[in-house]
């Protein structure tokens, strides 16, 4: 064994769960298999099977409690109750039922789909707060993205220039928010909540003077294409199955990866993202050293506008076609909770985006099951968002100067 490997070895292992913590992993895993025995390809009909695996992880989760381990045993238990529950109704539900509804390929998609938006506009929102700023006006950057896009993707009959135009349109309305939070010094949540009300009147205001009552029109304005990889369906044993999930996506899709990516250089690898790291955490200190902190701020903040823009140009010419008042209802709040609750990383937040992209997935299929249940199932993403802020609040780590204004001296 060379020594590189035996020193890379011991690191890779202590980053594995011991002792309390992994019992109560195991019970986490065995409460989310306890519902998935039970879907399809699975497909358990007894009710027994769930009910064993949900009190096994009950007891894992009870144990790793009496031993300190609150926080994972206490989501070992609940997520074992409510794989025992959800287990036991899928177990009622009829097979052709449930084979409609689940269909992993299908889920997996719409997941990616629903996700994308929230993965521009929470990269946007780690630049702004990584640097010091409050940026809760993610909403209506991305609304202001959303309507710009398709405005001039119709008017100058160009796809491209209509993500151009939504880039400076997001990169503008930051703008307005860097300003009056770092030049002005006010309250950065004010700010914030101004510019979502800013983004919904001046959108309204020019949608109706443009389109009128009868909105967008319903076909002919250029829309991103998708990105055929037909090819993926020649893979040995999963080819059909990765035809499905990656065979048909938006391009837009694909750049998320890539911004992913990206940002995570950027941040964490680079001189750059040391900048606006030490700018967030102590500006003082950066200031000292020859930083300039505001305008590491300001580029930081318009940058993040112009990737929740991308994340609107994608609603309204990627996956829609089409604009409405308010059309992100909500996702750049639910774009700021996947960004905390992935600890202000890229790679935490995209995995949280696509925790809300498959509850989104799933909310539009679940209405197969009751008509009259349909928005109650739409609700189940922006639920998840309330549980998933709720227990990280606390626990996540913000960046320390985040919110504060800075005054050079």
């Amino acid at each position: 064994m060379t020594a590189p490997a035996a020193a890379v070895r011991p690191t890779l292992l202590d980053r594995l769960p011991r002792g309390a913590r992994a019992v109560a992993w195991a019970g986490i895993l065995l409460g989310l298999l306890a519902f998935f025995v039970a879907l399809p390809p699975i497909t358990v009909r007894s009710p027994v099977v769930p009910f064993l695996l949900g009190l096994l992880g009950i007891a894992a989760g009870i144990w790793a409690l009496t031993r300190g381990v609150r926080r994972l045993g206490w989501s070992a238990i609940v997520l074992s109750i409510l794989g025992i529950g959800l287990g036991y109704l899928a177990t009622l539900s009829g097979e052709a039922k449930l084979s409609g509804v689940v269909v992993w390929s299908a889920l997996l998609a719409a997941m990616l789909r629903f996700a994308t938006p929230l993965t521009f506009a929470a990269i946007g929102g780690m630049f702004s707060e990584r640097s010091g700023v409050v940026n809760i006006g993610l909403e209506g950057m991305m609304l202001m993205g959303a309507f710009f896009a398709i405005l001039a993707a119709d008017k100058l009959n160009s796809w491209p220039l209509g993500i151009l135009a939504a880039i400076v349109a997001g990169g503008l309305t930051a703008l307005i928010h860097a300003f009056v939070s770092i030049q002005l010094r006010a309250d950065q949540i004010v700010s914030g909540t101004a510019i979502n009300f800013l983004a919904l009147g001046v959108t309204g205001y020019f949608f109706i003077d443009t389109y009128g009552d009868q909105g967008t029109p319903g076909s002919g304005i250029p829309r991103i294409p998708e990105v055929d990889l037909g090819f993926l369906g020649s893979v040995p044993r999963a080819g059909e199955f990765l035809e499905a999930v990656f065979g048909h996506l938006n391009l837009m899709i694909w750049l998320s990866f890539l911004t992913l990516i990206v940002a995570y250089v950027v941040m964490f690898k680079s001189p750059i993202g040391l900048r606006i790291r030490s700018v967030g955490e102590h500006p003082r200190a950066a200031d000292t050293v020859g930083i300039s902190v505001y305008l590491v701020r300001y580029l930081c903040v318009m940058v993040s506008g112009m990737l929740a823009a991308l994340g609107g140009a994608y609603l309204s010419i990627g996956f829609l076609g089409s604009f409405n008042e308010n059309m992100t209802a909500g996702r750049g709040f639910i774009a700021l909770a996947a960004l905390i609750f992935g600890n202000w990383r890229p790679l935490g937040a995209f995995g949280a985006a696509l925790l809300f992209g498959f509850s989104s997935a799933l909310a539009q299929r679940l209405p197969e099951y009751s008509t009259s249940g349909a928005v109650l199932f739409q609700a189940l993403p922006y639920v998840l968002t309330l549980i998933a802020v709720a227990g990280v609040i606390g626990r996540s780590i913000p960046p320390a100067a985040i919110g504060r204004p800075y005054v050079k001296q």
